[in-house]
């Protein structure tokens, strides 16, 4: 920790990060800890779900203010390339942006703390919001695309300081399930800005889902009420997931999440690419992609907020979090990108990339990952050494097994050269 001296070392010993236990029986949970976590989730992730999300209601609103703005200027009507050009820069200007916030998120909270970071960035939602909502008065669609990019570097700046924020202030007991309050306000949001996109309230069908949901034969009345479905999906199986991480861990919801993808986007290729020879089919793609949806938010939705928190120092987290956000934000915009292609050049095998890369990722942290529920920071840089240990051990038989001495020799021999000084840098 930065200042873990006097009453703050006394508090972190009553968390249990600095080696003290709580007594048994004892709450973890305060008002004060459930105020600041919701607020900050309300203020930060929710707003980042639901500008995922209902950007995609109001699409041809907006392209039919564009080309009256562009035929009010130039006296003609914009072409077709050209509005599905300023469309997609609408779309996909919200992941730059991102990308910028969670570039710029490093000096910011170590300048101005976690909360004051947290309660400034609320400058770019506002301003953001003025300028979005003020386009159409002013007859500029330049407004509303700067709105959608200052919003995206809210959201940069807020995912990666909300969950700093929340894995500082638990109790290392309830650090996942508080931990996941950030990917369930992204859902709840998410699910917000959906309910608004119904034809009631709004006026318009989806468009982002309506290919896959029309491919599986459901009707275009019908589109909205599916794609309400999955948002209330994602909400259930985060809440689920907030409430079983303490118990279950995060390495078996985590590695699970993503078996189970590929289990499902497996399934969902086999379906629809024969749903067209069994009536029901299109009734099992719709399920896979709930389960898709559901097993998304049940573990790599938001256990990586979690861990991200839980794998660094106080002192370093600002930085790996600004990794995590840049890989992240860097994602989003790849697969916005490249989606279209890859399923234009694949069809209905399109998915099957998006398992494949599922099943390393399973893979990988099946070996790497150690558990870190109720560890402390100590216990986790142990519970990683370890691993680390074991897999050097094992390259070294693989590489020397003629040579490879007995544990009680190198244990003699490890214990001799640190009485001599020759490893500790090594070691340290």
């Amino acid at each position: 920790m930065d200042r873990a001296a006097g009453p703050e070392a006394a508090r972190l010993v009553a968390r249990g990060e600095g080696g003290g236990r709580r007594r048994a029986g004892t709450s973890n949970w305060s008002g004060s800890l459930i105020v600041a976590s919701l607020t900050g989730a309300f203020g930060s992730s929710f707003l980042y779900g639901y500008n995922l999300s209902v950007v995609n209601a109001p699409a041809v609103y907006i392209k039919k203010f564009y080309n009256e703005t562009w035929q009010r200027r130039y006296g003609f009507s914009v072409d077709e390339s050209t509005l599905t050009l300023l469309w997609s820069i609408t779309v996909s200007i919200f992941a730059i942006g991102g990308l910028v916030g969670a570039i710029i998120v490093t000096p910011i909270v170590k300048f101005f703390g976690r909360k004051c970071t947290l309660l400034l960035n609320n400058v770019f939602a506002v301003t953001a919001a003025l300028l979005m909502s003020l386009s159409l008065l002013a007859g500029s669609f330049e407004m509303l695309i700067l709105g959608r990019i200052i919003m995206g570097v809210d959201a940069g700046i807020s995912l990666s300081a909300l969950p700093m924020y929340l894995s500082e202030i638990s109790p290392k007991e309830i650090r996942g399930s508080l931990g996941q309050v950030t990917a369930i306000f992204i859902c709840i949001g998410v699910f917000t800005g959906q309910v608004l996109g119904l034809p009631e309230i709004f006026g318009q069908i989806w468009y982002y889902t309506n290919n896959i949901f029309s491919e599986a034969g459901i009707s275009h009345e019908t589109i909205p009420y599916v794609t309400l479905s999955t948002g209330a999906v994602e909400t259930v199986a985060a809440v689920f997931s907030g409430l079983v991480i303490e118990r279950l861990g995060r390495r078996p919801l985590l590695i699970g999440g993503f078996g189970l993808m590929v289990v499902f986007f497996a399934v969902l290729t086999v379906s629809l690419t024969l749903q067209k020879t069994v009536y029901w089919l299109p009734y099992l793609s719709i399920f896979c992609i709930l389960a898709i949806i559901a097993s998304f938010c049940i573990g790599p939705g938001g256990i990586p907020f979690v861990l991200t928190g839980e794998f660094f120092q106080q002192s370093q987290r600002p930085a790996a979090f600004m990794i995590a956000g840049t890989v992240n934000w860097l994602s989003n915009f790849a697969v916005g990108l490249l989606f279209p292609f890859i399923q234009g050049g694949l069809q209905t095998y399109c998915f099957l990339v998006f398992a494949a890369i599922c099943f390393a990722g399973a893979t990988y942290l099946f070996f790497v990952l150690p558990e870190t529920k109720n560890k402390t920071l100590k216990e986790i840089s142990e519970a990683f050494a370890k691993r680390n240990k074991v897999s050097l051990e094992m390259q070294d038989m693989n590489h020397y097994p003629g040579e490879r001495k007995s544990s009680a020799e190198q244990e003699s021999n490890f214990t001799s050269a640190v009485d001599n000084g020759e490893t500790k840098k090594g070691i340290v």
